[in-house]
């Protein structure tokens, strides 16, 4: 499936916005990303096994707060990072 990296996350993947992974489900899909680019997981869930609060998982368009949100190899999902500063 097609994984759009947010900016700040692309340090990650070589500056690549558009990546594919594999995986049935949402959580799944995340720990494929972490094989291919190890320490981006991180940066989105928590130790706790949850989001973090400044990043958002859209799939075909529609926000997931689901780790087992179910996916399909056509699918399309897109990482969000909200940045914040003063």
């Amino acid at each position: 499936m097609k994984v759009l990296i947010p900016s700040p996350l692309r340090s990650y993947t070589g500056n690549r916005s558009w990546v594919q992974a594999r995986g049935a489900t949402l959580g799944a899909v995340l720990d494929d990303l972490e094989g291919q680019f190890p320490g981006i997981r991180f940066r989105m869930i928590n130790e706790q096994e949850k989001m973090r609060p400044h990043i958002r998982f859209f799939v075909n368009g529609a926000q997931t707060f689901d780790l087992r949100q179910p996916l399909g190899d056509r699918d399309e999902l897109t990482i969000v990072q909200a940045l914040s500063g003063g």
